[in-house]
């Protein structure tokens, strides 16, 4: 049986305390969020396009997120590729996806968000693995590193906290979702954000 040393006990609890810190700031964070005009927030159709995988939350799709129109800004070598997803997440099947090779990068254009809790999810396959970040004004926040399979599926959700920093600042309610190849040849699809935290 396999017991955990105190090594291993002590790094998970100062990263339960990391998370408890966090969490006690936002109220303080939420307060400057009441000050943040959200009225240029999009009006795009909310939907739930993980609901088959068990995530009855509502998303958009981001800006240019189906790839279907050269709207992300690619950088490296990301690029647009023949192919989309087959699940059929934003109603019908496209006919483009996103290629990240190792140390190329793409961000969408910028969306609005809570100023709290967002979220994104999306399609990825491939070989290899794709890094995702969270661009809030300034403010560049890793969200975590997706890995590819050899069929399409949905990704991990990815949570930050990036908007609380950024509204601690005194920033706006704009955010962009960056990806960056880190390995392998990674495809990514259909990229979605909650905006509001709506599950």
């Amino acid at each position: 049986m396999y017991r955990q040393g105190p090594r291993i006990r002590g790094r998970r609890s100062t990263f339960i305390a990391l998370v408890l810190a966090a969490a006690c700031a936002l109220p303080a964070a939420d307060a400057r969020a009441d000050s943040i005009d959200l009225t240029p927030c999009d009006t795009s159709v909310l939907r739930q396009p993980f609901v088959r995988w068990a995530d009855p939350a509502f998303y958009e799709l981001s800006p240019g997120g189906d790839f279907e129109q050269p709207a992300w800004a690619l950088h490296g070598g990301a690029q647009r590729v023949a192919g989309s997803e087959p699940h059929a997440a934003t109603g019908k099947v496209g006919n483009w996806s996103l290629t990240l090779p190792p140390g190329s990068s793409a961000q969408s254009p910028v969306a609005c968000v809570d100023a709290r809790y967002p979220t994104a999810r999306f399609f990825v396959s491939g070989t290899g693995s794709v890094a995702v970040s969270l661009v809030y004004g300034d403010v560049t926040t890793p969200a975590g590193i997706t890995l590819a399979g050899s069929a399409w599926s949905p990704s991990p959700v990815v949570v930050t906290l990036s908007p609380v920093v950024a509204v601690a600042s005194g920033g706006g309610a704009q955010a962009a979702v960056r990806f960056t190849g880190v390995s392998g040849s990674p495809r990514v699809d259909d990229v979605f954000i909650d905006p509001w935290n709506r599950g």
